[in-house]
């Protein structure tokens, strides 16, 4: 006998709770709305995985030790790098090819003893064996063995099919870190100036390196600057141009100057440096002075005064930066010089929150700014140089817990991130020198400012890592400030773009993508030097150079190669031709110098004030 199955009742489904689905015409529902490419179980992270995370960062605090790497970072990529080099035997032949090939010349080399005659050339910016003394044997022969092995890693660790660019990079860069650490230059025995500087002086060149090692290890451990940075101070040979405080909040101090001139421009210029640096950088000592140099020129000068945060601070971020920073500077100095546009000026970071705030007024559509400059400043981060090395997913994760657990991101991960970005100039070459030469470098104002680090709140460098680095937002169009949807096509004032041919932080062809962006008249300069000696690069102090182009509305935009080839450079300081720039986008110089502050900003205190003096 047949069993007739009996028909269930469906069981009637919940009402949901989450906002009210829109409905969609057929064909027209996002593909992201699908379970199989969006979020069909709630919002990550859920609420129970903050609760977890909150006791992790709680338990983190009894094991405080750090690694400057992700060890998920390093291991991923190195994974990446051999297994693809294991997997791939047109590679293998290669690399095994080029190692007879540098067996063959190594083998010329020790045979003739002339090292010189099948010479490798170390590259340009390499200065260890420029020295004549290392032309000679037998140490000629540990350098030409050195760099053909130098040579053989860059290969090896490049090229190889199927490792992502990212990994690629990291490979290289250690590869690069643990070739410079066994080379010949650090070595007492294998360096021939440090043999003959120690048999010239009788070992006292190490006895004294010793105690500069000694000392460099105690001033690290008490967190002191280097030796004779306390030459410089401010207030007493740096930042002395005189001023006074004339707005303090919980963020900035705003410093206006005194005029030295009879007659000033009325547009005023608002300088905004970046806060993972003291502002003095821009008022050295007064031949390095950017601000005296404008002040003399007959501008009224205003520059922000950052406060060095603590863990109390954790939570400021990116929208209080520009609230309580570029926006409150801007308010204040229309207070002072009313009626006038501004002349605003941002360097590195500063230039890029600058350039948010331009995108946000022009999108506004109010009068506040003249023109805008920026100096060393990305506004657009899919290629940010070899900072990127530090800059992923998993590091994200592992720097994430390091602040969250201390509010903040220490000024010694900062400068132990940027040391290794130049670990030939800033650790080896300094050892060799410091410790096996016996030389200590006289101490400048750029070298004592560098040495005078600044914190950085959580909550801000985990926007700035997150939405600016990782995921290009600003470049995108997706980023928000104060919840407005931020796009640079809409600042419309002249803008004045500087980048360093040697930059590190912010290479170049990066900066220069903001031509892309922008649709505004710009100026476009490349400058010789680096992040901060591009910048201080006053007038007729050593020889140097520039490339500037104007580009205006309706001319073809040039790539950085394009821009590079049909540009010529220029001896000379930059300063200058800013200068004349301004003097071009201002109205004649026939205003009486304004008041020091107004009604309702009473100076409070001389310049340099008091946040700069915060360690």
């Amino acid at each position: 006998m047949a069993v007739i199955p009996l028909k269930r009742k469906r069981a009637a489904q919940p009402e949901p709770t989450g906002p009210a689905t829109v409905p969609h015409p057929r064909g027209q529902r996002e593909r992201t709305a699908s379970p199989w490419l969006g979020d069909s179980d709630g919002e990550l992270p859920s609420v129970s995985f903050a609760r977890f995370e909150a006791l992790e960062r709680a338990l983190a605090a009894l094991w405080p030790a750090e690694t400057p790497v992700a060890p998920t970072t390093a291991f991923a990529a190195w994974f990446d790098w051999a297994m693809h080099l294991a997997s791939s035997p047109a590679k293998q032949w290669e690399l095994g090819q080029y190692a007879f090939e540098q067996w063959q010349r190594a083998w010329r080399i020790a045979s003739t003893g002339a090292a010189a005659d099948c010479c490798v050339t170390p590259m340009s910016q390499d200065k260890r064996f420029a020295d004549p003394a290392w032309r000679e044997p037998p140490q000629a022969l540990l350098a030409q063995y050195f760099l053909l092995t130098e040579r053989w890693w860059q290969r090896a660790t490049r090229g190889v099919p199927g490792v992502s660019k990212h990994h690629e990079h990291m490979v290289s860069f250690a590869a690069r870190q643990w070739l410079d650490l066994f080379a010949p230059s650090n070595s007492v025995f294998a360096n021939p100036v440090v043999r003959r500087r120690t048999l010239e002086q009788g070992g006292a060149n190490l006895w004294r390196g010793a105690s500069y090692a000694l000392d460099d290890l105690a001033r690290d451990a008490l967190d002191l600057p280097p030796a004779g940075a306390e030459g410089f101070k401010p207030g007493v040979n740096v930042a002395i141009t005189p001023g006074q405080v004339v707005l303090r909040n919980r963020l900035i101090e705003l410093i206006q100057y005194q005029p030295t001139t009879p007659a000033v421009h009325a547009e005023p210029i608002l300088l905004v440096p970046a806060w993972i640096m003291k502002y003095y950088i821009l008022d050295l000592s007064p031949r390095n002075s950017l601000v005296k140099f404008l002040v003399d020129r007959g501008y009224t000068v205003f520059v922000i005064s950052w406060k060095n945060p603590g863990a109390e601070d954790r939570n400021l971020g990116l929208d209080d930066y520009h609230h309580l920073g570029v926006k409150a500077a801007l308010d204040a100095v229309a207070q002072i010089v009313p009626g006038a546009r501004t002349h605003a000026v941002g360097y590195c970071l500063g230039g890029t929150l600058l350039a948010m705030g331009a995108a946000k007024i022009g999108r506004e559509r109010e009068k506040a700014l003249q023109s805008m400059t920026l100096f060393a400043a990305q506004t657009d981060f899919s290629d940010p140089g070899e900072i990127s090395l530090f800059i992923d997913e998993s590091q994200f994760a592992h720097l994430d817990r390091s602040m969250a657990r201390r509010g903040t991101l220490d000024k010694r991960q900062m400068r132990n991130t940027f040391q290794l970005l130049r670990s030939r100039d800033l650790i080896w070459s300094y050892r060799t020198i410091n410790y096996l030469l016996g030389e200590r470098a006289p101490m400048t104002d750029l070298m004592a400012w560098n040495a005078d680090g600044t914190r950085l709140p959580y909550r801000m460098h985990r926007e700035y890592l997150r939405r600016l680095y990782l995921d290009n937002a600003l470049a995108l169009g997706d980023y928000r400030l104060d919840g407005v949807p931020i796009n640079l096509h809409d600042i419309r004032v002249p803008s004045f773009v500087l980048a360093a041919v040697q930059d590190h932080v912010a290479p170049w062809r990066s900066v220069f993508r903001l031509n892309q962006l922008c649709d505004a008249e710009q100026t476009y300069v490349l400058t010789a030097g680096g992040h901060n000696v591009g910048v201080v690069n006053p007038p007729g102090a050593v020889p140097t150079s520039y490339r500037l182009r104007e580009w205006r509305v309706g001319e073809r935009i040039l790539n950085p190669d394009e821009w590079l080839a049909q540009t010529p450079a220029t001896s000379g300081s930059w300063w200058n031709a800013w200068a004349d720039w301004l003097d071009r986008h201002s109205s004649p110089r026939l205003q009486p110098p304004p008041a020091i502050g107004a009604e309702n900003l009473r100076p409070l205190q001389a310049a340099p004030g008091s946040y700069v003096l915060q360690r």
